[in-house]
């Protein structure tokens, strides 16, 4: 049974915003989120050990989310919003518990 061609055509704009905000956005949020978790939680070096696995299933989870979405500018609307956020939980959370040892 052929597919509907309705949901078959997008346009070549909306494919490259999700292409770009699956691999490009999706890196960003799955590695902020892991930075931020390693400022705000008491043990830095669990979170940072196990984030070389966990940071790719997360970036996956983005990447299927990203294909899964219709609009791919909406889509970045949001994951901008998340990498906003993400980014001052890191700002603030820096005052918190440096990670280097100054």
């Amino acid at each position: 049974m052929p597919a509907n061609n309705k949901y078959l055509t997008t346009s070549g704009w909306h494919r490259f915003a999700k292409i770009t905000a699956g691999l490009l956005g999706g890196y960003l949020i799955s590695a902020l989120l892991h930075m931020s978790l390693a400022l705000w939680l008491p043990f830095h070096r669990a979170v940072l050990i196990t984030s070389i696995f966990s940071l790719y299933i997360v970036w996956g989870a983005c990447m299927l989310f990203a294909f899964l979405a219709k609009s791919g500018w909406k889509l970045w609307g949001i994951y901008l919003l998340i990498i906003l956020f993400l980014g001052i939980t890191v700002y603030f959370g820096q005052s918190l518990h440096p990670l280097t040892d100054s």
